[in-house]
């Protein structure tokens, strides 16, 4: 990991809300991006959810870094999930995604992830 407190900071940042504004399923911080699998509680957009998490951590970061430039882009991907075959099949990327990084041998090693915390709900 680049930086293991920043990894820490947006891993606790995403945990934060989790049961209030969104139920997490899957999430893994990664160097260099973030993946994450929610369930989105009525009355919290998927936007505002991510402009939270980006903006909260993107400032956190800077003061752990000592540093003011640009931490995050200000674009991010989504997509709704089809069916069961498909929600598997996120769950499964993000859970070895540290792995097919060449970061880990196994998924549970990559700290900074649902595999290291808790078992990946199943839909």
């Amino acid at each position: 990991m680049h930086n293991e407190r920043v990894a820490l900071l947006v891993q606790d940042t995403l945990k934060r809300f989790d049961g209030e504004r969104y139920r997490l399923i899957a999430w893994c911080v990664m160097p260099n991006h973030v993946h994450v699998l929610l369930e989105q509680k009525q009355g919290y957009s998927l936007s505002s959810i991510v402009h939270s998490w980006k903006s909260f951590t993107a400032h956190e970061a800077n003061k752990l870094l000592k540093r003011s430039d640009r931490f995050r882009t200000p674009d991010y991907f989504d997509r709704f999930i089809r069916d069961e075959k498909h929600f598997a099949a996120v769950v499964e990327y993000i859970r070895r995604n540290p792995v097919k990084a060449g970061l880990v041998d196994a998924p549970e090693e990559w700290p900074w992830s649902s595999n290291a915390y808790v078992e990946v709900v199943k839909k």
